[in-house]
């Protein structure tokens, strides 16, 4: 069994590798069974973090496991609020194949993801990007855009401003024109794409500051509490994807509007699945997009998949 450690796994995965990698086996297709989810309580009783077990499996190929630690409150540590670990088998034998970073093959593959949708949602001649959030998800959105749209400049808002401050420091080490923001109306309203990557439970964005013509992509919200965007950002003839349909279960960020009327299930206009498969139209020369991703297996094993057969 191999040891992949942080920075194999990372050079194992430049976005122009792993966009593609994502969309293949999203055409391909794997086993992914819901996922397990379970609350994590502290020693006092309340809620410390949440505990994600997701597996995936292609049939004669590749099985992986991966297990991801939410905690918030790491933020006040100064600690990451994300900590994962991978295991990879051969999915004909079980046997134990590998263990990868998972943080770094859970924040690649989520930037991947993201930018992959963008291929087919956001202005062809998309140049502005907007990050909301200064985390390690946060951090990758510039390079995974910049792989798929001519983004040249790159704003960034976070409530923690050093940390802001010294993202785009290493954004412009390496030689992208970034700054940091402390009006996001402003800067939403000049955006071409505005991503979002945060833990928030209230809105950070809101659909009246956003340009009509523009892409708006929803990564942090992976529960029924969470929430990013507010109903306007769902409404006035917004077409709205998903990476998948596990999403409409999870995320606060569609739940609370469908239940409110805001949009129903019907109207959502397809999976990255059926985007990258052809059976879902993507960009129009007018109205705004969103895509709202809580992170699939599928993408964790594909990602996997590239690491080990690099090695």
């Amino acid at each position: 069994m191999r040891f992949i450690d942080t920075q194999a796994t990372r050079e194992a995965l430049p976005f122009d590798r792993l966009i593609p990698a994502l969309r293949a086996l999203f055409v391909a297709g794997c086993e992914v069974p819901l996922r397990h989810t379970h609350t994590v309580a502290d020693a006092h009783g309340d809620v410390a973090g949440t505990l994600l077990v997701m597996p995936a499996w292609q049939p004669g190929a590749y099985l992986g496991i991966k297990t991801v630690g939410i905690f918030p409150g790491n933020a006040q540590r100064g600690l990451p609020g994300l900590h994962s670990t991978y295991l990879l088998f051969d999915a004909q034998t079980g046997a134990p194949l590998a263990q990868l970073d998972g943080n770094e093959i859970t924040s690649r593959r989520t930037a991947a993801a993201s930018a992959l949708a963008a291929s087919y949602l956001a202005p062809t001649a998309a140049r502005h990007l907007l990050v909301v959030g200064a985390g390690r998800v946060a951090a990758l959105l510039p390079a995974a855009y910049q792989a798929v749209r001519p983004i040249d400049r790159v704003s960034v808002w976070a409530r923690n401003a050093p940390q802001a401050h010294a993202l785009v420091q290493r954004w412009r080490a390496d030689r992208i024109d970034a700054r940091v923001v402390t009006d996001r109306a402003a800067a939403a309203g000049e955006a071409d794409i505005v991503s979002c990557a945060t833990l928030a439970t209230e809105p950070v964005v809101r659909g009246a500051w956003l340009r009509p013509v523009s892409h708006l992509d929803l990564i942090g919200s992976f529960t029924p509490h969470m929430r990013e965007a507010d109903d306007a950002c769902f409404s006035g003839g917004v077409r709205i994807y998903v990476d998948t349909a596990e999403a409409l279960q999870k995320s606060g960020e569609l739940l609370g509007p469908m239940a409110r009327g805001i949009f129903a299930v019907d109207d959502i206009e397809g999976t990255l699945a059926d985007l990258c498969g052809g059976r879902a139209p993507g960009r129009r020369d007018d109205g705004r997009t969103v895509f709202k991703s809580v992170g699939t297996a599928l993408e964790d094993l594909a990602a996997a998949m590239l690491v080990f057969d690099s090695q």
